[in-house]
């Protein structure tokens, strides 16, 4: 049992991080300052925070500083502010109630006006009805886990499960459970409804035959079938259901399939018959259908320091994303991350970290009383000074970037409510000030006021508002998890999601187990609770919804704050993998509260715990991504420094190699910029003819185009044993890689010419 902990422990630990706890017995209570506390640093910067107060002060769209108690205008000095004539004095100005209204577009009729209150009445009395029989079904589920699937030593097991200190501990407490419970029957057996476990024998035996091979027939064949398993849930390896059987770990064959994959890619990063510049193509090429992972945390409130144990489980296993986003509370906890090093982080994540959060320090009648004078609990003067350590003071998205190689985003709503959502990060909004940014996406009406989003200007040491001065709110309200813009942007493709808002995580209920905690009924083959409670459950959260919807459709609800509220609700919440806290009625208490030593160890030991049953399913994801962008950092590095000490030919097949080289070298700076690889940027098409350029014989004759055709076709065909579904043999990845596969028969004397896009017109030209 403790050799498999040991085993389970190495597996999942990502050792192309150096500060990742190979051991797994690293706890967050250990502290190692090297020369001073940081925690005792202080980072605020006087100067910018009054450019800060003056910003808010100042309103945009009447040009004055709305700080003064007189405001006069007019058009010139020769005209004042109201006109004598008789003409001006009959116009009528029209109300402050009819202009909200054409602001707010709100629809008019005798029949909306009559029945909107009395179909809220009805709507919400129904809802509170459905909602108390959900949970009340929640709770019966749940005592009737406790009382009959929990008992004797399987209660033991779990007991020591939840009580473990360190991941050594928890993996030791997850394979007795598994053992009990005959688990590693199941993780042997591999034949299983939910992944395509002959492709992926097919694929590991060829790989490792490749991998072992020494010409270079073999390391072109080693390229390609990587180019053909290395993307998103390939043969179904992802689905959580192949992690939601057991508590430690997931089928033998996954684990096989993760490991050589890793080793062939070491083996071709290392390949002596393949150039640079090949390897560097494929590399982006890989990275690209793979895709990337990114790391979202959720808004919260007082919730959110559950992130911080989250983190520290990510942390210590070497497997925290370098994509990470946050709103509202998730947004203060990912500028903790992303402004320092995995060194620095590992001195501040331990509970010593609670005399740092004084953001609730008021006494409620002080916040009660600015929220009579000025409509928040909270001051944003306040939270910007306190805001500040944990930014380590004025830095901007893109010098967080530059400092830790972490991409940070943070979503905000402007305060004008037709305006769309916006995701802030180093390419959206480079010099944009991150504490800034925090503050926005923490400004829940109510709780604080919009605020101006502020930036630096070059050569000054004062902050300038961003976009006009416009003010800002919390992001949460419409886009806590923003996986449109995150794929749009840098290519992600799959989420790890630490949701810990307190009305959304009650409703996830995982009726056939959740990856690391399988259900206990019928030794997991069953549904939670009997699938009669599971039924009634579905029916009961997806009416609740309905009537969300019903009332968002026919804007019933009316707004408070200029706020539409019901998309706090009805948005997506989860991602690929969604940790979920492990809350009490008590921890409402707490909802606006700093949190003390002891309670920041409960609630950071609570996220560690949570996150330990998902490790095995990002640990066999973002090893392969890990893997990848090494080796391709480790090529573009060596491929550069090459091309630099490389003395110029005039031969043709220099020449070629040459451009080529250029092309890599332009398509590179754009995808470094964007983070995600254009389609139609021809680089299949080059991936497919490389050896137009370098023959198996080292000659660098062309290849006519019919046999370049054969060529493409020839390795279609080799590279099609490898697709995981018929609809994927017809189709690849883009539009262009999908054209190029239509070539002409070869009986025929005519054949289409490459895209304009593609580098051979590149060297043609």
């Amino acid at each position: 049992m403790v050799k498999n902990s040991e085993k389970a422990v190495r597996k999942t630990t990502n050792k192309i991080v150096n500060s990742a706890d190979n051991s797994g017995t690293k706890c967050f209570e250990d502290k190692n300052y090297e020369i001073e506390n940081p925690l005792d640093v202080e980072y605020v910067n006087e100067v910018h925070v009054t450019d800060f107060m003056k910003a808010l002060a100042y309103d945009p769209v009447k040009g004055v500083d709305t700080s003064n108690a007189e405001h006069i205008s007019a058009w010139t000095d020769a005209l004042p502010v109201r006109s004598t004539s008789s003409s001006t004095r009959s116009q009528k100005k029209p109300s402050k109630r009819k202009l909200r209204e054409q602001e707010a577009a709100k629809p008019k009729g005798i029949s909306h006006s009559l029945l909107q209150y009395p179909l809220i009445l009805i709507i919400g009395l129904i809802m509170f009805v459905e909602l108390v029989a959900y949970i009340s079904l929640r709770q019966i589920v749940r005592i009737w886990e406790n009382v009959f699937s929990w008992r004797g030593k399987k209660r033991t097991l779990r007991n020591r499960l939840r009580a473990s200190k360190t991941y050594k501990e928890w993996c030791e407490s997850a394979d007795a459970l598994d053992k009990y419970m005959h688990k590693d029957e199941w993780k042997k057996t591999i034949p299983f409804a939910y992944y395509d476990y002959r492709l992926l024998q097919k694929v590991v035996k060829h790989l490792k035959m490749y991998r072992q091979g020494d010409t270079i027939e073999d390391a072109t064949k080693l390229m390609d079938v990587l180019y053909v398993c290395l993307k998103q849930n390939f043969a179904g390896i992802e689905n959580s259901k192949l992690y939601s059987n057991t508590y430690l770990g997931t089928k033998a064959l996954i684990e096989e399939y993760v490991e050589e994959v890793t080793r062939s890619i070491e083996a071709l990063a290392s390949n002596k018959h393949i150039p640079n510049e090949e390897k560097r193509l494929a590399f982006k090429l890989y990275s690209k259908n793979y895709g990337r992972t990114a790391f979202c945390l959720s808004g919260g409130a007082g919730f959110g320091y559950y992130h911080l144990g989250v983190i520290r489980a990510l942390l210590d296993r070497g497997l925290l994303p370098s994509i990470i986003t946050g709103t509202s509370a998730g947004s203060l906890m990912g500028a903790i991350v992303c402004t320092r090093t995995n060194e620095e982080l590992d001195q501040i994540l331990n509970p010593e970290l609670s005399c740092r959060i004084r953001i609730c320090q008021d006494s409620w009648p002080t916040k009660l009383y600015r929220f009579v004078s000025q409509g928040s609990l909270f001051d944003a003067e306040q939270w910007c000074r306190e805001a500040m350590w944990f930014c380590k003071g004025s830095l901007t998205f893109k010098e967080a970037y530059e400092r830790t190689g972490r991409i940070f985003n943070v979503s905000v709503i402007p305060y004008d409510p037709h305006s769309p959502p916006k995701l802030l990060n180093y390419l959206t909004a480079p010099d944009c000030v991150i504490w800034s940014a925090v503050l926005a996406s923490a400004a829940i009406p109510g709780i604080l006021n919009p605020v101006v989003l502020m930036q630096k200007k070059r050569n000054s040491t004062h902050l300038i508002p961003y976009n006009y001065g416009h003010k800002f709110k919390d992001g949460s309200l419409s886009t806590d998890i923003p996986t449109l813009a995150l794929n749009t942007q840098f290519n992600v493709n799959y989420t790890i999601v630490s949701q810990v808002n307190p009305h959304v995580h009650v409703f996830f209920y995982a009726n056939q187990g959740s990856p690391g905690r399988p259900v206990t009924h019928l030794q997991g083959r069953g549904w939670r609770g009997g699938f009669l409670a599971s039924t009634i459950e579905q029916m009961l959260k997806l009416d609740l919804a309905k009537w969300l919807k019903v009332l968002r459709s026919l804007k019933l609800l009316p707004k408070v704050n200029d706020q539409d509220w019901s998309s706090i609700w009805l948005q997506k919440f989860d991602g690929n993998v969604t940790i979920l806290p492990k809350s009490n009625l008590s921890d409402w208490l707490y909802t606006i509260a700093d949190p003390d030593a002891d309670r920041l160890k409960k609630l950071m030991s609570i996220g560690q715990i949570r996150t330990w049953p998902k490790i095995s399913m990002i640990s066999n994801r973002m090893r392969i991504e890990s893997s990848i962008e090494k080796v391709r950092k480790m090529v573009r590095m060596s491929s550069n420094k090459n091309s630099r000490a490389a003395s110029r030919s005039n031969s043709q097949h220099d020449t070629e190699n040459e451009k080529l080289s250029q092309y890599f070298d332009s398509q590179e700076n754009i995808n470094n910029y964007s983070h995600h690889s254009d389609a139609g940027s021809g680089d299949e098409l080059v991936f497919l003819s490389r050896r137009r350029v370098s023959m198996p014989d080292g000659s660098s004759q062309h290849l006519q185009d019919k046999d370049f055709f054969r060529e493409q076709n020839r390795r279609r065909k080799f590279m099609a044993q490898f697709l995981d579904s018929p609809k994927e043999q017809g189709s690849n990845s883009t539009q262009s890689s999908a054209l190029l596969f239509e070539s002409p028969s070869d009986e025929s004397d005519s054949f289409s010419s490459p895209p304009p896009s593609s580098p051979e017109d590149y060297i043609r030209h």
